[in-house]
């Protein structure tokens, strides 16, 4: 039997993450959006109630709950803002996950308590200057000089890697050569602070304003060999894993971002009037609307499917790909759709959807371009 309601226990912690993203975050976000500035107390609230600890095990602090109580959560808060929702998608995703799952106990142990606490952030650093989509073109390099790595290069696009509270940075570098000639990449932790490892300004950005994106520069950072995540020359293999993961969580923040445009429409053509009708009543206005829910419940369900084999310990990377493309394809029509419906004031910075319409953009490129996915999809079929 197909079942697609969420039990008790899922719709609880949706039901609470809902009434939060509207009654702690929606009142303020927009502020900190036109300063640029970096939620610290939505972040800290969002870490009492045990948000960047839901999929992590209760050994190291986390709820003991699973990486689709994650999409749930990322979901709701991107109803309402994203840059609060990729907060909590990057310090998990990103930060605690490629720890908790390739990490040595020693690193689990020093690491994730403070992570899954949320009173720590955690960054990944793969993307570099000249690399975009080919994170196999990696120019960091690190240098093994007997009891430590010596590392060198630059990374760029990088979330949650300046803040107040931000402790490590997992780096992917170029750590030797292996048989067939390819680049031997490996995973290695540079704590915050470390010398020669330098956060250079944020950057000045489309969307997300509220969220925190900075490049990193490394020179002559020396850590020790115990820093180290999962084994050498598996750091590519292992962000993939990861990438296949946040794919999920992006298609949720996409699916939350598609619903606040649908949430927004719909209260707007309830009120709005023109030519002496409540401009609802008119039918061009209905089916685009109907249109953007039929977008955003398809997407979910995208979401849902891979987020099910994802958790049945099945492969999921062909369904990840599909979530994530038609999520973020959902997520940026109907942020134009929402936008022509407020008309001028779906482009004033006030309103919810001109926020909307400014974050959806990045849906299409981070974690992987909607080209990147397409690749994915047709290489599963057998045709690439």
């Amino acid at each position: 039997m197909i079942d697609f309601r969420l039990d008790e226990e899922y719709e609880a912690l949706r039901k609470t993450v809902e009434d939060f993203a509207h009654s702690e975050v929606a009142p303020v976000i927009g502020d900190f959006y036109q300063r640029e500035e970096f939620p610290y107390e939505i972040v800290s609230k969002m870490a009492q109630m045990g948000l960047f600890g839901l999929p992590i095990s209760e050994e190291f602090g986390g709820m003991g709950g699973d990486y689709f109580a994650l999409c749930l959560a990322l979901e709701e808060l991107a109803r309402v803002d994203s840059s609060v929702a990729i907060t909590l998608e990057a310090g998990v995703s990103l930060g605690a996950m490629p720890i908790y799952r390739f990490g040595t106990q020693a690193q689990k142990e020093t690491w994730l308590p403070a992570l899954t606490a949320g009173e720590a952030l955690g960054a990944f650093g793969l993307t570099e200057p000249g690399g975009g989509s080919d994170a196999g073109a990696t120019r960091t390099r690190a240098v093994d000089d007997g009891g430590e790595w010596v590392i060198n290069g630059s990374k760029s696009f990088i979330t949650n890697s300046g803040t107040d509270i931000t402790r490590l940075v997992t780096v992917t570098a170029v750590t030797g050569v292996m048989d067939n000639g390819r680049k031997e990449i490996s995973a290695i932790i540079v704590p915050s602070g470390t010398p020669g490892f330098e956060v250079e300004k944020k950057y000045s950005k489309v969307g997300w304003n509220a969220s925190d994106t900075h490049g990193l520069a490394f020179t002559d950072v020396r850590v020790p060999k115990e820093n180290l995540v999962g084994e050498r020359g598996r750091g590519y293999a292992q962000f993939l894993s990861i990438l296949d993961e946040g794919r999920v969580a992006i298609a949720a923040v996409s699916v939350g971002l598609a619903q606040g445009c649908v949430d927004e429409s719909v209260r707007y053509v309830s009120e709005r009037e023109a030519f002496g009708h409540k401009i609802g009543t008119y039918q061009a206005l209905q089916f685009k609307i109907a249109d953007m829910e039929v977008r955003t419940h398809t997407a979910r369900l995208a979401y849902y499917a891979a987020a099910s084999k994802m958790l049945r310990g099945e492969p999921f990377k062909k369904e990840a790909a599909i979530a994530k493309l038609v999520a973020s394809n959902a997520a940026m029509d109907n942020a134009r759709d929402a936008t022509q419906i407020f008309g001028g004031y779906g482009f004033m910075n006030e309103f919810p959807v001109g926020r909307f319409y400014r974050d959806a953009k990045i849906l299409e490129i981070g974690e992987g371009t909607s080209e990147v996915q397409r690749m994915l999809i047709a290489r599963h079929l057998g045709v690439a």
